[in-house]
């Protein structure tokens, strides 16, 4: 099972979405900068505030980028308010 996954830090106030079969465990190694790569090094105070079942990993991924071709910090608000939303971006994938 894979899910779609929003984490957010308080101390830069900004989100970061990705995907993963454990959002859990993937929230410690973001908080471990466990990512040299990633921008979620930047701080260590990431929370989980979504995670999003999907039934492959296929749609987990195209959820992640579809949400990341957004740039938009109303759009990710907006799924944390209404996830629902990613269901119907899926259903006319």
């Amino acid at each position: 099972m894979h899910y779609l996954y929003i984490i957010y830090s308080n101390s830069i106030d900004k989100y970061y979405v990705g995907e993963t079969t454990d959002p859990e465990f993937r929230l410690k190694l973001h908080n471990q900068h466990a990512f040299e790569r990633s921008f979620s090094k930047i701080a260590s105070d990431w929370e989980l505030l979504l995670k999003i079942k999907c039934t492959s990993k296929e749609d987990a991924i195209y959820l992640e980028r579809f949400v990341k071709r957004m740039k938009s910090r109303k759009f990710i608000q907006k799924i944390l308010i209404q996830p629902e939303i990613l269901n119907d971006i899926l259903s006319k994938k």
